[in-house]
């Protein structure tokens, strides 16, 4: 096919989708500068004209960023597309149209746009406007930790964990109404690390909400400690308090309201939330990450059309880890679910569990079906998951169910 075909595919179908108000983003990928992971295109509005933002994501961690008009846009990426990328997804609310460009000049069309809903189209380029966090009120400590530059802005590489940290603020947000009448909080980060989140929640309950918080964040990383410490000291944060130690020996000096860890790595996500779980936190918000436990355990022929494959065998480890998770925490009186923390465009360890304490206790019936549900899971694998060992779930098995309360 000449280039001169597959551009005028290209542009048309890119003209009829933005004219149509229907995309909610362009994708292009599979670039031929190296350099470059994927280029992200989306519509908003200016001073009553269509408008593209394009962040070109690069490698190295920066992102790159321009407005263009529509003509512009369609000059730039449409009018020679087989030059620059070998993939373009057009991505509806309910729609998605991949357009694939061989090395050969071939070009496949796969998905369609037909009957996709409109999209809602942004009056402003300042998306911004709708975080929770922004470079305003946040800005001291956003300054202090090193995610704005002296300019004000959030640097290239600090750009996905300003937009990760303000979707978990959202989390927090859809719980905060359970605190609404209380004037004190207890509130943990267990596996805080560099601690962005555990600034922002503290920011988030009393600069926002106005609430007298005292909040603990808790790494192995004394180095990392020490820093997020002097942080806090810094910004006048005096409930603000960071221990060194495993999260596994931490215990907090109240009943925890909110309990958060954000990519807990394997395991630690089952001492976080058998912490947790232990200490009877009122809300459990947990991203897991790296579930290679389950994934080396694996054993189970029925599933070896899957497990033969590793890719395959690994995505099957980690909705089995945290599915199991989820059913644990169902079983000592939580209500459970589970949902994405953000765009899985930008990380594939995106899941978020969320998991609220019922106000009274489930009924012994109940628990026995997730306790056989879970062992049976766990039997038809052949896995051991820490979790339940964390918990003491072989005695917990040879109580009376009638004797079960949560």
């Amino acid at each position: 096919m000449e280039s001169t075909e597959i551009k005028n595919q290209v542009l048309s179908t890119l003209q009829n989708a933005i004219n149509k108000n229907i995309l909610n983003k362009v994708v292009f990928s599979r670039a031929k500068d190296k350099n470059i992971l994927k280029t992200v295109a989306k519509i908003f509005y200016k001073d009553g004209e269509k408008k593209l933002k394009v962040q070109i994501f690069l490698k190295d961690g920066k992102v790159l960023q321009k407005i263009y008009g529509i003509n512009d846009f369609l000059f730039e990426f449409a009018e020679d597309p087989y030059k620059n990328y070998r993939q373009i997804d057009l991505v509806a609310k309910n729609k998605t149209l991949e357009i694939l460009i061989s090395s050969k000049g071939k070009i496949h069309f796969s998905g369609s746009l037909e009957g996709a809903e409109k999209n809602f189209i942004s009056d402003s380029q300042d998306e911004e406007k709708k975080y929770i966090l922004t470079t305003e009120n946040g800005k001291t400590f956003l300054s202090a930790l090193g995610i704005l530059g002296k300019d004000g802005r959030v640097h290239d590489k600090k750009q996905a964990k300003y937009r990760q940290i303000n979707k978990f603020l959202e989390y927090v947000r859809t719980v905060s109404d359970m605190f609404k009448n209380q004037d004190r909080l207890c509130v943990c980060d267990l596996c805080c690390g560099k601690s962005y989140l555990t600034f922002a929640i503290f920011w988030y309950f009393t600069e926002i909400l106005n609430k007298k918080v005292e909040m603990y964040g808790v790494d192995l990383k004394k180095d990392v400690i020490e820093y997020c410490s002097s942080v806090a000291e810094k910004l006048g944060y005096k409930g603000l308090h960071f221990e060194c130690g495993d999260v596994s020996n931490f215990t907090p000096p109240d009943m925890p309201d909110l309990v958060v860890s954000l990519h807990a790595c394997d395991v630690a996500t089952d001492y976080v939330l058998a912490g947790a779980i232990k200490n009877r936190a009122k809300v459990i918000l947990s991203t897991p990450c790296c579930q290679h436990e389950i994934q080396n355990q694996l054993k189970c022929n029925a599933l070896s059309l899957i497990t033969e494959y590793s890719l395959l065998k690994q995505k099957l480890a980690v909705a089995a880890t945290d599915a199991l998770r989820a059913k644990m925490l169902e079983i000592h009186g939580y209500k459970v679910t589970v949902c994405e923390l953000i765009d899985p465009e930008e990380t594939p360890k995106n899941v978020l569990i969320r998991a609220v304490k019922r106000e009274r206790p489930i009924q012994g019936i109940t628990v026995k079906k997730l306790i056989d549900e879970y062992n049976s899971t766990c039997d038809f694998l052949g896995i051991k998951p820490t979790l339940s060992r964390l918990l003491n779930m072989p005695e917990f098995f040879q109580k009376s169910i009638e004797k079960i309360t949560f």
